[in-house]
């Protein structure tokens, strides 16, 4: 699937142009987190939200499903809320081909 760099870019592309088509606030995404030993951070410096997630010696899945995760709580949403848009972010994944293994689109 390539370096772990360039999977971690084109996530992060389809997943911010995924958010902003559903009308969400796409933060800027960074790894690694500051903190050291940290998976994922959030962080608003200068107000403008961070989602920032450690990629090297993780499973890619785990750094995509904090890539969402990371977009659910910039937008506030609460469980129920935020169930279709992981849907939603994770099927444009797939659809991509950026998802390990065969995926299976989730009805929407």
């Amino acid at each position: 699937m390539g370096s772990s760099s360039l999977r971690f870019a084109e996530t992060v592309r389809v997943l911010s142009a995924t958010a902003h088509g559903l009308g969400l606030r796409v933060p800027a995404f960074r790894s690694p987190p500051h903190t050291p030993g940290r998976d994922r951070a959030v962080s608003r410096p200068r107000g403008e939200p961070v989602v920032a997630v450690r990629v090297v010696g993780r499973p890619f899945a785990a750094v995509q499903a904090d890539l969402i995760d990371g977009l659910a709580v910039v937008n506030g949403l609460a469980a129920l809320e935020a169930e279709p848009v992981r849907r939603e972010l994770w099927n444009a994944l797939a659809r991509a081909g950026e998802v390990d293994g065969q995926p299976t689109l989730a009805a929407a």
